[in-house]
């Protein structure tokens, strides 16, 4: 067990007695480049409670244990071929606390404003990191969601708000993730994503338009039935996220499989389908998507 009892009441001490060890922590921690000599990425998704994304598949609430989230992660992070995490502040600084950010990337997570089930889910504010304390606070790039419904009008905010973080982190040089998604709301109010690859490369094309500058962008994509098609309209280069866990995990393998062929696919961004895969073995899970991005083992770091 990584986090034994010892090393979690460690971490809870130093949480209430020393608060700024995190921020020092973050910023002194040995650093990589972002990409290795293959030019491929695999970083692991640890942001969905920041907005309320509690379930993986059937449980509801399987995220809401953070001792088991963490020890999670720290299997995760500790197989060589995982370069990094994407997180919330909560997450990334209770991982370096732990010393399991050292040689790795760490992503910030910036809107989360768009609470999952509420009212105004699309209107996707910046209520995590912003630009100036990813660049000042040791971190190697941030990630926005960019959910695009013509029949809600939040969605011009939220395209603004994102629009503004890539061109904050293009100034700092560092790299920044758009996840372009296309929603519509349904009858009872609620914001549903659209299974439309036609909608989905619209968003594409939306995403790889925004901010002052393109230069620091990567695009974040579903493995879905067209990803050549979808990425065609752009020359950003891509990972392809993990989503919602499905029912049969060698569907969702060979969708990933499928996906890194595509020219701008350079990696994955994965989160609960790995962390809490249906049989409980993290590492098998984790070891199988490395082997995905990185088919002769070889490390990216």
């Amino acid at each position: 067990m990584l986090l034994d009892d010892d090393r979690w009441a460690e971490l809870l001490e130093r949480r209430a007695t020393r608060p700024e060890a995190a921020g020092e922590r973050l910023s002194s921690r040995p650093r990589r480049p972002l990409l290795g000599a293959d030019g491929r990425l695999f970083i692991v998704a640890a942001d969905h409670t920041a907005r309320g994304m509690l379930g993986v598949r059937d449980d509801r609430f399987a995220m809401v244990d953070r001792r088991r989230l963490l020890e999670n992660l720290l299997v995760s992070l500790a197989h060589p071929d995982v370069d990094g995490v994407l997180g919330s502040p909560d997450v990334l600084e209770e991982l370096a606390l732990l010393g399991a950010l050292d040689g790795k990337l760490a992503f910030g997570t910036m809107n989360r404003g768009g609470v999952m089930g509420a009212r105004w889910e699309l209107d996707d504010r910046m209520t995590a990191y912003d630009a100036d304390s990813i660049a000042h606070g040791g971190l190697d790039g941030g990630k926005v969601l960019l959910r695009i419904a013509d029949d809600d009008a939040a969605t011009a905010s939220t395209l603004e708000a994102c629009a503004q973080a890539v061109t904050g982190l293009a100034r700092r040089g560092l790299p920044i993730m758009v996840e372009p998604l296309p929603y519509h709301i349904t009858e009872d109010g609620s914001a549903k994503l659209l299974d439309d690859d036609d909608q989905l490369l619209r968003a594409v094309a939306v995403a790889a338009g925004l901010g002052a500058t393109t230069a620091y962008t990567w695009l974040k994509v579903p493995a879905g039935r067209a990803v050549s098609r979808m990425l065609s309209v752009t020359t950003l280069p891509a990972l392809i996220l993990g989503g919602a866990p499905g029912p049969d995990p060698e569907v969702t393998f060979a969708s990933w499989q499928e996906a890194m062929t595509v020219p701008n696919v350079r990696g994955l961004v994965v989160g609960r389908a790995l962390l809490y895969p249906a049989d409980g073995d993290v590492a098998a899970a984790i070891d199988r998507a490395a082997r995905i991005v990185r088919p002769r083992g070889a490390s990216g770091g």
